[in-house]
C-alpha cells in the first residue's frame, strides 16, 4: 500500500542542471534553518506542521505480501481459464499497470473475449481497462467498490518496494519485477496530469549509509542525486534526492471506475466464498485480483497481511516534496504531501491481521516525524 541510473538533466523542463551544480556547492554552507537550497526548484523548503492536534483520522491497512513476490500465471480452472494477478505486497498502485500487463498477455490468444475479474482494487481495475483497450467485455466482481479497499489507502509514492524477500524471491520472478516496474512506470507517466492525479514531484531517502548505485529501479527516479553528512537538512548522514511520480489514489480510483463503466463494464457486488462459485460463472475467461483473499479462496498460505498504519493530517500546499527514512521501527517514517491529505506512515507488521491503529505507534511516528523535520523552518 505505501510504498523506491540514469541521470536525464534535460527530464524537467526548466528545472536545468544549473541548479543541480549550484546546490552542491551551496547547501553544505546553508544553515539548514534558514532553508535547504533544494536541487530543482530552488523554492524554500519548510516543514511539515505535525502536531497531535492536527490529526484527521488514522487508517490501518494490510498490503497483500508474499516474500516469494506477486503471482502472475494462468491454469486451466474446470472448464475456464484462470488468470491470477495478485500478492503485490506495498507496491500495488505502483506496479498495477505492468503487473495487469502480464496478466492480460496471457490470455492473448483466446477466441472468446468475455471476462470475469474477481476483486476492485487497482489490480482489478487496471486489468478491465487493458481487456477493454484489447476489444474485451468484461465484468468486475467485487466484495466492496474501490474506496474500501486497500488500494484506497495506499502512500501513492511511484516505488517497487516492499514487495518480496529478495532472500527468497527467484531470479525469475526478479525479472519478472522489473519489467512490470518498466511497463507501469512507462504507463504512470504517459498519464501524468490532474484527471488522473499523478504528478512529478521531489522525493528525499534519509539513511545512515550511501544510496546504492547498483539498486535495480534507479533508472526511474531521474535527478538522482546523493547529499553526504553536512549537505542537507535531514538527521541522518545521507539523503539522496530524485524525481518520481505521486499518484493521488482517490482521484486515480474513481476515474478508472469511470473509465471502465464508460467503455461498457459493469460492478456486480459479490463475496466470492468458494471456488465452486467460480466454476458457476459463464465468463469463461477469469482473472484472480482478490489480494489477500486469495489465502482463503485459493488457499494460498504463503501470502499473508502486511499491516501499515497511517496518520492523516490536512495538506499543505507549501509543503511540495515527499520523504521517506528515518525512524527506529523496521520500516522508515515517510511524509507524502498529496492535495487531499498530508499522509505520515512508518509501519509494515508481517502477519499481523489487527485491522485497529496502535497509539503506541501512532506516538512513535509523531515524535520521530517531528526530529526529522527539526532542521527545517516551519512555514
Amino acid at each position: 500500500m505505501f510504498h523506491r541510473a540514469l541521470k536525464r538533466r534535460d527530464f524537467l523542463q526548466g528545472l536545468g542542471a544549473g541548479a543541480v551544480a549550484a546546490s552542491i556547492s551551496g547547501c553544505a554552507q546553508t544553515p539548514v534553518n534558514k532553508g535547504f537550497e533544494r536541487p530543482f526548484s530552488r523554492k524554500p523548503m519548510v516543514a511539515p506542521r505535525i502536531s497531535a492536534n492536527n490529526i484527521i483520522t488514522e487508517i490501518v491497512g494490510h498490503r497483500p505480501y508474499r516474500a516469494e513476490g506477486f503471482v502472475v500465471r494462468s491454469e486451466p480452472f474446470g472448464d475456464k481459464t484462470l488468470v491470477h494477478n495478485y500478492g503485490h505486497g506495498g507496491g500495488g498502485v505502483t506496479l498495477s499497470w505492468g503487473s495487469s500487463a502480464l496478466a492480460v498477455s496471457e490470455v492473448k490468444n483466446a477466441e472468446v473475449k468475455e471476462a470475469a475479474i474477481i476483486g476492485g482494487g487497482v489490480m482489478g481495475l487496471t486489468t478491465a481497462r487493458l481487456l477493454q483497450e484489447a476489444g474485451w467485455s468484461v465484468t468486475i466482481y467485487t466484495r466492496e467498490m474501490a474506496r474500501h479497499t486497500t488500494s484506497q489507502v495506499a502512500g501513492g509514492e511511484w516505488g517497487p518496494f516492499s514487495v518480496h524477500d529478495p532472500l527468497v524471491s527467484s531470479a525469475a520472478f526478479k525479472l519478472q519485477l522489473q519489467l512490470a516496474a518498466q511497463i507501469s512506470h512507462e504507463t504512470f507517466a504517459r498519464m501524468v496530469g490532474d484527471d488522473y492525479g499523478i504528478k512529478w514531484i521531489e522525493l528525499y531517502t534519509a539513511s545512515d549509509t550511501p544510496a546504492k548505485e547498483d539498486s535495480p529501479f534507479s533508472q526511474f527516479y531521474p535527478y538522482r542525486e546523493t547529499y553526504g553528512p553536512g549537505e542537507h537538512p535531514f538527521s541522518t548522514n545521507y539523503c539522496t534526492v530524485s524525481a518520481t511520480m505521486l499518484v493521488e489514489t482517490t482521484t486515480f480510483l474513481r476515474r478508472l471506475i469511470q473509465d471502465v463503466r464508460a467503455a461498457g463494464g459493469k460492478f456486480v457486488i459479490h463475496d466470492f466464498k468458494h471456488q465452486d462459485e467460480i466454476h458457476g460463472m459463464h465468463e469463461s475467461v477469469v482473472f484472480n485480483c482478490t489480494g489477500l483473499g486469495s489465502r482463503a479462496l485459493f488457499d494460498d498460505e504463503g501470502i499473508t497481511p502486511a499491516k501499515g498504519q497511517l496518520i492523516l493530517l490536512p495538506p499543505d500546499p507549501a509543503v511540495d516534496f515527499l520523504t521517506v527514512g528515518g525512524g527506529s521501527g523496521k520500516a522508515p517514517l515517510y511524509m507524502f504531501s498529496r492535495d487531499d491529505y498530508m499522509i505520515l506512515g512508518g509501519t509494515f507488521k508481517p502477519g499481523d491481521w489487527s485491522t485497529h491503529p496502535e497509539p503506541q505507534e501512532t506516538q512513535r511516528i509523531l515524535t520521530e516525524s517531528q526530529a526529522f523535520f527539526a532542521g527545517l523552518a516551519v512555514s
